[in-house]
């Protein structure tokens, strides 16, 4: 910006230009008062030379001997400073001629009067008077002439101060209090957070360079501000977002922790968590201890072919043990965090609900481990003494009371003792199964390896049901018909190889079949009222089926057991 020059010097010379009219006025008053001093004493002096001159009239005419000392008086008043000043340079020229000329015509006036001449004295007295009027009239005039002269400077000098005073205060209001007024304006606007103003351009160093500081500190300001604004936005869209993954993620606790844990809780959860983050295919792969896995997928379903696609995932363990992972294809980046502290969650989930199926099985085991010790304690104990006593009965019976009807009463009777003490002892066998692992599958295997050892046959197991099918109060039922299915048939089918087969048929209903190679369903008749297979049907009833026995083709029997899932089968 184009500047003229500094502000401070401009009001200087101003100023000084103020005190130099001002001193130049007071000196031109001084010294023209000066010239003034002695005006009226001159003029007072030339006032008493006409007395003098008639006075001296006076004394010619009476001889007086006082005459010489009047001429003497006389010429000290012609001769004194109040009238030699009219022959100073400042003078007019008139009034120094004037003077002169008074003083040559008293040169005659005083001839006149040393010869005692009264009559020539008094013909030119008139004239020597008038010539003395004329010069105080010029002295008169010289002194009004110097008055007017002061007059006129002053009021000059004052016209000039008030001009200089007028152009200074409009210069001062434009050039410097308007300027100084938008800069306060300004700085006012700016002290509103309004950092956006332009500074007025003005035509001096001191005002430019405030006004470029003011500008460059709202500049900065401005800066500073956006800068704050854009960390406050970034710490607000943050903590926003924060908050909604924390609500997500405590929504998404209370969802899986509110009632039991099945995969359409799951599945929900990992639709939300889709949906939340915008996420293109998303999946929840489940790993069992027997090595088979569990897919969950999200509404979109899974890629069927992700060669070109990389996938990010996210694996759910607690502290060593993997329990599976999540599976993510997203185009954009992804909230790691988010997805960790996700994965956490269905980690500690999945392993309480875990924990919770186990600590119901073993409830379930214990409570039937004291039913089993009850029995046997009890009736197990009454059942020995019977067949005991029996047998004391037949060896204390005589020989004269035996008849045909009492052995056959008596055989009866050890047979019926023996059988219930049978029945008991497997009911026993059964109550006493256990479930380590919330995983029947191991459980079914378990169960086998002890029949596999008290036989020869064959017992293979196909087992492809998934283990969110079943709850754990549904496992014990299903161990333990297969057991009492197994174990019959290995009793009275005589069988070479037994088949277990578990698996979800195409109408979405488990099917558990145990098929043998044995001699048929004939041994079933003579075992239609045996304890096991009542059994069978009740525990059947309970899990909502039905069991079924039917002919193979080409020999044995298949016991069937059918009944819906705990819950509906996985998509994936």
């Amino acid at each position: 910006m184009f500047t003229r020059g500094s502000l401070t010097s401009t009001i200087l010379g101003l100023m000084l230009l103020l005190i130099l009219l001002s001193s130049s006025l007071a000196v031109f008053s001084i010294v023209n008062l000066t010239f003034s001093l002695d005006d009226a004493k001159g003029i007072n002096a030339s006032g008493s030379m006409r007395m003098q001159s008639y006075r001296l009239l006076l004394f010619t005419n009476a001889g007086s001997i006082n005459t010489n000392e009047k001429i003497i008086e006389f010429e000290n008043t012609l001769n004194s400073s109040a009238l030699k000043r009219t022959l100073a340079w400042y003078s007019p020229q008139e009034l120094s001629d004037q003077y002169l000329l008074v003083i040559d015509k008293w040169q005659v006036m005083k001839t006149y009067v040393e010869e005692g001449n009264a009559r020539l004295y008094s013909a030119a007295l008139k004239d020597f008077v008038d010539t003395i009027d004329t010069l105080v009239l010029k002295m008169e005039l010289f002194a009004a002439f110097k008055l007017k002269l002061l007059v006129i400077g002053q009021i000059v000098g004052l016209v000039i101060l008030l001009c200089i005073a007028f152009i200074a205060v409009i210069f001062t209001r434009k050039r410097v209090v308007k300027p100084l007024q938008l800069l306060m304006d300004s700085a006012a606007t700016i002290s509103k957070g309004n950092f956006k103003v332009k500074m007025p351009k003005t035509d001096y160093i001191e005002l430019t360079a405030l006004g470029n500081a003011l500008q460059k500190t709202a500049a900065e300001l401005a800066n500073l501000y956006e800068d704050l604004e854009g960390q406050v936005n970034e710490k607000t869209v943050a903590l926003t977002r924060a908050n909604n993954e924390l609500s997500f993620l405590y929504d998404n606790l209370v969802m899986l922790h509110a009632d039991k844990l099945d995969y359409k809780a799951l599945q929900s959860a990992i639709n939300q968590l889709k949906d939340f983050e915008g996420l293109d295919y998303l999946r929840l792969v489940i790993k069992h201890e027997d090595g088979t896995n569990d897919v969950i997928n999200a509404l979109g379903g899974w890629p069927k072919s992700t060669t070109r696609i990389d996938s990010v995932q996210f694996p759910l363990t607690i502290e060593v043990t993997q329990l599976g992972y999540l599976d993510v294809i997203c185009s954009k980046p992804l909230n790691r965090q988010l997805f960790h502290n996700f994965a956490m969650m269905l980690s500690r989930s999945i392993t309480i609900h875990n924990a919770t199926e186990q600590r119901q099985q073993l409830a379930l085991m214990e409570e039937r481990a004291v039913i089993a010790r009850e029995l046997h304690d009890s009736i197990g104990q009454v059942l020995s003494f019977l067949k005991i006593q029996v047998s004391l009965l037949r060896k204390s019976l005589d020989l004269n009371c035996r008849s045909p009807e009492v052995e056959e009463q008596l055989i009866e009777i050890n047979e019926g003792v023996s059988t219930a003490y049978v029945q008991l002892r497997e009911l026993l066998s059964t109550f006493r199964l256990t479930i380590k692992e919330p995983n029947l599958s191991q459980a079914i295997e378990v169960m086998l390896d002890q029949l596999r050892q008290q036989s020869d046959v064959d017992i293979k197991l196909n087992y492809k049901l998934s283990a969110h099918l079943l709850e754990a109060k549904q496992h014990i039922h299903i161990l333990q018909l297969i057991r009492e299915a197994t174990l019959n048939a290995i009793k009275h089918a005589k069988p070479t190889h037994i088949m277990i087969d578990c698996q979800l048929t195409t109408n979405n209903m488990i099917t558990i079949a145990i098929c043998d190679d044995g001699i048929g369903v004939s041994h079933l008749q003579e075992r239609d009222q045996h304890f096991g297979i009542g059994i069978m049907h009740e525990r059947a009833n309970k899990l909502d089926g039905i069991v079924s026995f039917n002919s193979n083709q080409h020999g044995g029997t298949t016991v069937t057991l059918s009944f819906p899932p705990q819950q509906e089968p996985l998509n994936g």
